[in-house]
């Protein structure tokens, strides 16, 4: 079978997307196409979502936030963008899901948004509520342990 001509080929967009959640969370390709899926359908209905197309290209967890590239159908950005603000959940676990950038190639989504923003993560012990417990460090932001599952704070909230 021969390749369609360059003209009438799909046009595709590219988003860089962070996903970020509580450290104790697992994330992984499966659970978050299946999430953006259901999220298009929901919005959009069968043909909506069919049309745009949305596809998760690799998916690179470490720790509590992942990266990866959502691909589009060129005119359907906004489509994507929409479905992806409507992920609050992926496998039960809390999600904030973030686009950092669009773009025509995947080359040039990877290096312009990708790779290495996301920061590393430490585990330290803080006072928190005159309580000794276990935190997640990334940056300034701490994901604190407590006994009805973490809570998000900064170092001013530990003074």
């Amino acid at each position: 079978m021969k390749h369609l001509p360059k003209h009438l080929r799909p046009r595709w967009r590219y988003l860089a997307v962070e996903v970020e959640t509580w450290p104790d969370a697992s994330l992984n390709r499966g659970t978050f196409q299946r999430e953006l899926w259901y999220a298009a359908q929901n919005l959009f209905g069968d043909a909506g979502s069919a049309d745009a197309d949305l596809t998760v290209l690799g998916f690179d967890s470490d720790d509590c936030v992942a990266e990866t590239i959502v691909r589009a159908r060129r005119g359907h950005v906004d489509e994507a963008r929409a479905a992806l603000a409507c992920i609050d959940d992926i496998g039960g676990d809390p999600v904030g899901v973030r686009v950092r950038g669009v773009s025509g190639t995947v080359r040039a989504c990877s290096e312009r948004y990708l790779h290495g923003r996301a920061g590393f993560s430490e585990q330290r012990d803080v006072v928190f509520e005159n309580e000794s417990r276990t935190a997640t460090v990334r940056d300034s932001l701490l994901d604190v342990s407590g006994p009805d599952g973490f809570t998000g704070a900064t170092q001013l909230d530990l003074e």
